[in-house]
């Protein structure tokens, strides 16, 4: 039986002896962070360092070392980190003998269960290996002894870091490559809700590549805050493997909480707050650090060249090129000029950075370390020319991002915007949105420079672009939050009274049309008026509609297609409409929209026929928009919406989008219910139309047995396990019309999901007059407007018990 020190932790060279102290190192709450890495990686040698002695002995191999390399070198040993483990000898030993040793090291690692990355080369054949294998040459950076001849991994050291200086030029451009399509591979660590802390960009793998563009005394990283952030990386990490007891790098969304709490934060919110600044902090680096790379072999490559020109005894001057008051560029980055003089002149942060963006230049991080150094704090309100430089950085485009970022990793903007703080690097639970709130923010204002020409008030279009989710991360509704903030915000940056209250209403606002145009009827007249009554001006209405598409088209690609573009367009005629005196119709909802040729002819041959009729097609002029249309007509009757729904859901067909309209044609004895889809094939190509019109008839006859095969095709494929959606939700809401009862359907998207709301409301004895789904992402919103038999609304008490029916069939 083996010993174990209790005062120190140590083992000797038993399995059991080190497994016991390992456990208890993890067990221990007083040590946790570096201070345990440490001590694991201590720990881990001793172990190891008396497995090779016994080897040693036992195998006679003389002039041997056992290196580790990687993040086992580096002392970084998480929980269930893999010991990368090198072997190195000098040649001399018999290979059957050095077989032994290397056996008698690797097989108690294995026994203990331990992911082991192993190899056994001479000084010679590592360094040969490390020059044809990057990674491997990364990994042998690191390299620390563990036991054995020291002197051996010495001289290897010297020469691999010689060879990695001496041939910069042409591994650092290798190593770059490589981050770059590890970060096409893995995504954008800080913008991702189940980010992998090593493999992603910003993540551990880009800080050991700093390290290495460090050792080649090329370039360096920022260092301020770099250790940092590299700790919070590794103590997530560490935490994660301590939570699941695996080996595993991915931040999945039901190990978050837990491995919050282990780190004594207060949510799984809190801790991607932590992981994203700290992804930050690496990405940033990263791109400074590159792009002194770049320069740096610019200039090598072109000094020869130089010399050839200007003689042995010349040298080229760099160029310094005037962009505005106090700003240049040079050496492909926008910088300071010679006499500008921060600490007299408040507004050049702001000036700089629009110049910058303007020219398409990054900023030089010398020039935004001396500005947040030394730069002047704003007057309040600010001077004019102050706000006319943030809007000019804000309308550059493409380039506002690189220049709003660099200003923002060393606090210059949360100093210009103390509301900024609060939603920085905030996460966004909702998996439609692509960014955090503070990166929406600005790829908003990108997406909103390009539709300045459409609105007569550009200016305002951009400043709501950057404010317009500056309420989150504040209790309640983050619209009603970020109405009031923005009108603080806009005041202090020095706009007057009017357009402060234009700013709030826009913010208040923003989710208004899109929520309106994809959920609510629009031939209520209802509808209409309460949007003309928020907006109240058709300059507002105008930009309005901007920000609506800026914000959606920021949001990532389910928030926007022409189809919604088009649902937003018609709701934004009609209310323009009514703003400039037009009289509001007054018919009931679902029954005034013109139908359209095709409609109209679907219509027309389901009266004929007596039966369904539908066209499937995609529309040429739509190339964004997700799926296809469906138009399905239908002469009115009992169950026509859950057997239209089933029989999609059937069909694995998934519903995007949806519209349901009753239309009264002329000449015809009855009504028809026209049903619009907008809809995409779950895998493989569209089902064929004749198909989709046969089981409808059979819905409709009740030949097809629509529930009975749904519950079939869930039976066969029970849904993985995985993070539990929150509830449905079921709301009468109150006053949305004066002509029907309305009711909206909040749930996770699922199969079938239409065709239960369908059927519990046939079976609540309501007619339904339009409909209108909407799906993001994972979640859907269903909007339903019903009435009873004679047409007329339902009672409250009535549309209370026909939610509460909806949501039991949904639950």
């Amino acid at each position: 039986m083996t010993s174990v020190d209790n005062t120190t932790g140590t083992a000797d060279s038993g399995p059991s002896g080190y497994a016991a102290a390992r456990l208890r190192l993890l067990q221990e709450e007083s040590r946790s962070g570096p201070a345990r890495r440490s001590a694991l990686s201590g720990l881990t040698d001793d172990w190891l360092n008396a497995l090779f002695a016994t080897a040693v002995r036992e195998s006679g191999v003389r002039g041997a070392a056992l290196v580790a390399v990687g993040g086992y070198g580096r002392g970084e040993l998480s929980p269930r980190s893999d010991l990368d483990l090198l072997l190195l000898h000098d040649g001399k030993a018999d290979p059957k003998a050095l077989s032994v040793l290397a056996d008698r090291v690797w097989y108690p690692v294995w026994d203990l269960g331990l992911a082991l990355d192993h190899s056994v080369r001479t000084p010679g054949e590592a360094r040969r290996t490390a020059a044809e294998d990057l990674k491997v040459h990364l990994g042998l950076l690191d390299a620390r002894p563990v036991a054995g001849d020291v002197g051996l991994l010495a001289g290897l050291r010297t020469s691999v870091l010689a060879d990695w200086r001496n041939h910069a030029a042409k591994r650092l451009p290798q190593l770059h490559s490589l981050c770059r399509e590890r970060a096409e591979r893995s995504g954008e660590l800080r913008f991702l809700l189940e980010p992998d802390l090593k493999e992603a960009r910003g993540g551990l793998r880009d800080v050991t590549a700093l390290r290495a563009v460090a050792a080649s005394w090329l370039a360096d990283a920022p260092r301020e805050g770099l250790a940092e952030a590299r700790r919070r990386l590794l103590d997530a990490r560490d935490a994660l493997h301590l939570v699941t007891g695996r080996a595993t790098d991915r931040l999945s969304l039901q190990e978050q909480d837990p491995v919050a709490a282990q780190l004594g934060l207060l949510d799984a919110d809190a801790l991607l707050r932590e992981v994203y600044e700290a992804a930050r902090v690496v990405s940033y680096a990263g791109d400074v650090t590159w792009r002194e790379v770049g320069r740096v072999l610019r200039a090598r490559a072109s000094r020869p060249r130089l010399r050839g020109l200007l003689g042995t005894r010349g040298a080229a001057a760099v160029e310094r090129a005037p962009l505005a008051e106090g700003v240049v560029e040079a050496d492909g980055e926008a910088v300071l000029a010679l006499a500008a003089r921060p600490e007299r002149d408040p507004v050049l942060p702001l000036r700089l950075g629009a110049a910058a963006a303007q020219a398409g230049l990054p900023v030089s991080l010398h020039a935004v370390r001396r500005l947040a150094a030394q730069a002047k704090p704003l007057p309040v309100p600010w001077p004019a020319e102050a706000r006319e430089q943030l809007l000019t950085l804000l309308g550059a485009g493409e380039p506002t991002v690189a220049v709003w970022e660099a200003l923002e990793a060393e606090g210059l903007i949360s100093r210009l915007l103390p509301d900024w703080e609060r939603v920085r690097c905030r996460p966004q639970r909702n998996p439609v949105h692509t960014w955090t709130v503070d990166r929406h923010l600005i790829e908003t204002a990108v997406r909103a420079s390009a539709l300045t020409r459409r609105v007569g008030r550009p200016d305002l279009l951009l400043m709501a672009a950057l404010l317009h989710d500056i309420g989150k991360g504040w209790p309640g509704d983050h619209s009603v939050a970020g109405g009031t903030i923005a009108r603080d915000v806009a005041a202090r940056v020095g706009f007057d009274a009017d357009d402060v209250a234009v700013l709030g209403t826009l913010v208040r606002h923003h989710l208004l049309l899109i929520d309106t145009a994809t959920r609510r009827d629009l031939d209520d007249p209802a509808t209409v008026r309460s949007v003309a009554d928020a907006v109240g001006s058709t300059g507002t209405l105008e930009l309005l509609h901007a920000l609506t598409e800026a914000d959606a088209l920021a949001t990532g690609p389910a928030a926007w297609s022409t189809w919604r573009g088009s649902l937003v367009a018609d709701l934004v005629g009609r209310v323009a409409a009514v703003l400039d005196g037009e009289a509001v119709p007054t018919e009931a909802p679902g029954t005034q929209r013109p139908p359209g040729a095709e409609p109209e002819r679907l219509a027309v041959e389901a009266l004929r026929t007596g039966e369904p009729a539908l066209a499937l097609y995609a529309r040429q002029e739509e190339e964004d928009a997700v799926g296809v249309e469906l138009i399905v007509a239908v002469p009115d009757q009992p169950g026509v919406l859950p057997a239209a729904a089933g029989v999609l859901a059937l069909h694995r067909l998934t519903v995007r989008a949806a519209d349901l309209r009753t239309l009264e044609l002329p000449e015809a004895l009855g009504e028809v219910l026209v049903l619009r889809w907008r809809v995409a094939a779950e895998y493989g190509s569209l089902p064929q139309g004749a198909r989709l019109r046969t089981d409808l008839i059979r819905a409709l006859d009740g030949s097809l047995d629509v529930p009975a095969r749904l519950a079939e095709r869930e039976a066969a494929y029970p849904r993985r396990r995985g993070v539990v959606p929150p509830p449905p939700r079921v709301t009468v809401v109150a006053d949305a019309s004066p002509l029907a009862t309305v009711l909206e359907v909040r749930a996770p998207d699922a199969v079938g999901l239409l065709h239960r709301i369908g059927r519990a409301l046939d079976e609540g004895g309501v007619r339904v007059r339009s409909a209108h789904v909407s799906t993001l992402g994972a979640n859907a919103v269903d909007t339903l407007y019903v009435t009873d038999v004679d047409g007329k609304p339902l009672p409250p008490a009535r549309a209370a018990l026909l939610a509460e029916a909806v949501h039991k069939a949904l639950s």
